[in-house]
């Protein structure tokens, strides 16, 4: 599932794009919003089928090199230990995997010149040569592999990244956090799972979905009594002069608080701060960080937000 993280940038992505565009269409915004997510999951399954191009560009190559007129010895008695990876065989006959490729068309065929790359790239990878030459055979060796391979091996791909940057701009900040996604997906298998094994959802549940539109929507609907309390608390700054990011990111932070009941302060603040780590500059980082602070100090004393059950964690004393 995708994780609340990014159910928090895709909003705060949505929202800038909502401010740009300055339409007033919230209907249409939240439609866009949802578009995003989904092509955030589509992401999550190029990956999987990421890795069956990645085995069959193996047995093709294997399979060229039979049919040489002079093969060599290596040709004749080819190792196919990732051609053959008892992981990715399980993928490619999942049920879920399968069902959702045949209802959206989804396909690496158009960019096999990537694949190509990559594979060739992956073939000097020290970590695939010491799989291809381990004394070891197993699932247990092909797992560990094909964890190395998503986990360290995909993310570090400039090629690949390239790639996905020109296949959507919707993946621009997906990859890291899809990654995991799938790195989890994969510690689910084990030798004896079949086709029916489960693959990731795209919210975890309905109260994520439910989250993020209501975080994004609740955000505009509130945005001249944010603003007013944005503007209270930046002395000497006028709330136009903000860049709109940092306001944003403040924005959004401020709303959750405000009206997510069930969602502890610190876990609201500590969310922002690292986004806003990557949206906003250095300089601007510190600067929302410390208006967020105060902003959420008045809040508390003109109790301008409540918080129930978990929410309560950290409040009045309250450490869970």
């Amino acid at each position: 599932m995708i994780s609340r993280r990014l159910l928090r940038v895709k909003a705060l992505m949505c929202l800038y794009a909502y401010n740009r565009r300055d339409d007033g269409d919230l209907a249409k915004a939240e439609k866009e919003l949802l578009l995003s997510l989904n092509k955030s999951y589509e992401l999550y399954f190029y990956l999987l089928l990421l890795l069956i191009e990645l085995a069959d560009t193996a047995s093709e190559k294997i399979a060229f090199a039979l049919q040489k007129k002079m093969p060599s010895p290596e040709d004749l008695r080819p190792n196919r230990r990732f051609a053959d990876n008892m992981l990715i065989n399980q993928l490619r006959e999942n049920n879920e995997l399968r069902k959702y490729q045949s209802s959206t068309g989804l396909s690496w065929a158009a960019h096999s010149g990537v694949i190509k790359t990559l594979y060739s790239k992956l073939t000097e990878w020290d970590e695939y040569r010491k799989y291809m030459s381990g004394v070891k055979h197993g699932y247990t060796e092909d797992k560990k592999f094909l964890m190395k391979l998503i986990s360290v091996f995909i993310p570090a791909s400039e090629d690949l990244i390239t790639a996905f940057e020109e296949m959507s701009i919707y993946w621009n900040d997906d990859l890291e956090n899809i990654v995991v996604m799938t790195e989890k997906t994969l510690r689910r298998f084990s030798k004896t799972s079949g086709p029916e094994t489960p693959l990731m959802p795209l919210f975890r549940n309905d109260e994520d979905k439910e989250f993020v539109i209501n975080l994004f929507r609740k955000a505009i609907l509130n945005t001249d009594k944010v603003t007013d309390l944005i503007d209270r608390n930046t002395t000497n700054w006028e709330v136009e002069r903000i860049a709109l990011m940092d306001r944003l990111v403040m924005q959004m932070a401020i709303t959750e608080v405000m009206c997510f009941e069930e969602i502890p302060v610190k876990v609201t603040l500590n969310e922002y701060i690292e986004i806003a780590k990557n949206y906003c500059t250095a300089k601007s980082n510190t600067f929302v960080n410390g208006i967020l602070d105060k902003i959420v100090r008045e809040m508390r004393e003109k109790k301008l937000f409540r918080k129930t059950g978990r929410g309560l964690l950290g409040e009045d004393g309250n450490n869970g």
